[in-house]
């Protein structure tokens, strides 16, 4: 058991204040994130302690951080709003349906991903090119720096001081004339306006409250409707109205993350004893409290935001009645429709995000990961999460950098981030709750710096133009739209740039015997999809000998297309009454030719000649000879 201990625990100073780090770090974007999809902050922070500690013990790098990411959680913003639509049209109707709908989701998703796992699907991260790699990081420190901007900005209020909603006219609903409102159909006269107030002409009671253009329900302060053109509109809601910060609130934000900033960046030219960015944290906490500044904090952040789900800590312990969590969903083939196309796609997002953040770190630690069992620790982690009452998520780069560089290297670093995060929900967030949103903006600024691949802007005259504009393809389609998307785009885009030019590197040497009766054909290049029209191109049936000999040498038949490609040459040469025979061919391309076409026999010369077939042969790659395979 010791030495088990030992093993996990290499760095145990380092990796427990890395942990602790990543966990302040990691708590406003998951809050943030939270926001994003509409769920409460504590459904995405208990989340965040399930999958970050599921994948911590059992995953298939040390010093990776996953937790509840925000390339998981917008997948899933329009499944919860279309949820709560349905969850309104029940025989029984059940509020805040999209949250029930949202746990059975991540469920399939984590079964997704463990079976990704079993049948090692991991391994296939080993096609992404580097130039998407670079793309990916380029892309996603982009897109951190500008969730960051986000928060110099605070939520505007409405009349009752609460978050006021952006929200979009649709139908006409009444029409408006002379302070009347009155019904679009039967024109009959159903409340007057004076002043803000709106009042039932028939009882004289206020209903609503007009301000800013929208109309409000005393009862619930909700929008219900849009005043635009003489008339009241109904409304989609496109979330909460947000302006940047002004005067001293302003300049205290930006002087806490200069501050922060400077700290992480200074700190290590004294001493590497202490964690930058922790000591950072402290020191800007201590300065705002005690020096009275009026600074947005974390639970200042929490207590602003709201959504679906377990909506205060205290809930917790009772919401994790799991016969009353579940009693809600309806166990039917229409849910899994609904739910499935969001589960396979946050699943895929997830995998992707989380394999190529563990490539990051293999390169950052120089060591090497188990891609396979990252995929099913994840998996596992998610479906807890979902059974529990969290929500999804996957590895997190911009966190695990910040681990890797304040010295976490050991699963205990990953183990101590989401006990953390645990302490914060359970016990200590009056606490926590105080530090500086400035404070973390600051960290999590330094860490775009840390994780953009500057060297990628140096090299960019030096590397193929083909990689150069997938390097800056993936850049853009990962800040307009979402990283899977890139990475297939990217992934694409190189293969489809691979193909073309080695389409063009097909060759055909021709030569004669001395008595002109027999021509050999000696084919050099990759014979696929692309090169076939080429290859096509270079023999002359018409005017050849009797005698004709295509050498394999120095080329290799890869697909079907080019067995079609021979199987067509062949018969064109034995339709006019040519001989013609292949030789060289490697002991993979003969296996694959006799399974196509059974006269392959007839035609392949079995004897060599050249002493260059065993370079091209790879016969290694066999474990039996030829002579055992059956065709």
């Amino acid at each position: 058991m010791t030495d088990f201990i030992r093993k996990i625990t290499p760095n145990a100073k380092d990796d427990v204040l890395a942990g602790i780090t990543v966990s302040l770090a990691m708590i406003p974007e998951v809050v943030a994130f939270a926001f994003v999809a509409q769920i409460s902050p504590i459904v995405a922070l208990f989340g965040a302690f399930i999958i970050g500690i599921v994948s911590a013990l059992f995953g298939g790098r040390p010093g990776l951080i996953s937790g509840a990411a925000g390339a998981v959680a917008v997948i899933f913003v329009h499944m919860i709003q279309e949820g709560h639509a349905k969850g309104l049209l029940f025989d029984t109707p059940v509020e805040n349906m999209g949250y029930f709908y949202l746990l059975a989701a991540v469920v399939l998703m984590g079964i997704i991903q463990v079976l990704s796992g079993i049948f090692k699907l991991g391994k296939f991260v080993r096609l992404i090119p580097h130039p998407v790699m670079l793309g990916f990081v380029n892309g996603l420190a982009i897109v951190i720096f500008m969730a960051q901007l986000g928060m110099f900005k605070e939520n505007t209020k409405d009349i009752f001081g609460q978050n006021m909603r952006k929200t979009e006219s649709k139908e006409l609903v009444y029409n408006v004339n002379d302070n009347t409102v009155t019904d679009l159909i039967s024109g009959s006269k159903l409340f007057s306006i004076d002043g803000k107030s709106i009042n039932n002409i028939a009882t004289g009671e206020e209903v609503f409250i007009m301000s800013e253009n929208q109309v409000f329900d005393v009862n619930t302060k909700k929008v219900v409707f849009n005043v635009q053109d003489n008339g009241f509109y109904s409304v989609k809601d496109s979330g909460v109205v947000k302006s940047i910060m002004e005067g001293n609130k302003l300049y205290i934000m930006i002087g806490l993350v200069l501050l922060t900033m400077l700290i992480i960046w200074g700190l290590p030219k004294l001493t590497k004893k202490v964690p930058a960015a922790l000591t950072a944290i402290l020191i800007v906490t201590l300065i705002s409290i005690f020096g009275g500044l009026n600074s947005i904090n974390v639970g200042d952040f929490i207590r602003d935001g709201g959504g679906a789900g377990l909506n205060g800590f205290d809930e917790l312990s009772s919401k994790l009645n799991l016969g009353e969590l579940w009693s809600h969903l309806p166990f039917n083939l229409d849910t899994l429709k609904f739910i499935a196309p969001y589960a396979f796609l946050a699943a895929s997002v997830g995998l992707i995000e989380t394999l190529m953040t563990m490539n990051l770190v293999d390169e950052l630690t120089d060591s090497r990961g188990d891609g396979n069992r990252e995929c099913v620790a994840q998996g596992a982690g998610n479906m807890l999460s979902g059974i529990l009452g969290g929500t999804g998520g996957c590895g997190m780069i911009g966190q695990t950098v910040i681990n890797i560089n304040a010295g976490g290297r050991g699963r205990l670093s990953g183990v101590m981030m989401a006990i953390t995060l645990l302490t914060f929900i359970l016990f200590a967030d009056k606490y926590i709750e105080q530090v500086p949103i400035a404070a973390l903006v600051g960290v999590m600024f330094m860490m775009v710096i840390e994780t953009f691949a500057w060297s990628s802007l140096r090299i960019m005259k030096k590397i193929p133009v083909s990689d150069a504009v997938v390097l800056v393809i993936v850049s853009v389609v990962t800040v307009f739209f979402d990283l899977a998307i890139a990475v297939f785009v990217g992934v694409i885009i190189s293969a489809l740039a691979f193909a073309w030019e080695n389409a063009k590197k097909i060759r055909a040497r021709k030569r004669f015997t001395e008595d002109g009766k027999i021509k050999t054909y000696e084919i050099w290049g990759p014979l696929f999809f692309g090169s076939i029209t080429a290859f096509n191109e270079k023999f002359d049936i018409k005017n050849d000998p009797d005698e004709v000999y295509i050498d394999f040498v120095e080329s290799r038949i890869s697909d079907h297309s080019a067995v079609e490609a021979i199987t067509n040459i062949v018969n064109k040469y034995e339709a006019v009454g040519k001989s013609i025979k292949l030789k060289h061919l490697s002991e993979d391309c003969k296996i694959l030719m006799y399974k196509a076409n059974p006269k392959f026999k007839d035609v392949i010369v079995e004897d060599v000649h050249d002493p260059r077939y065993h370079l091209a042969a790879n016969p290694e790659d066999f474990p039996k000879p030829l002579s055992e395979y059956k065709f």
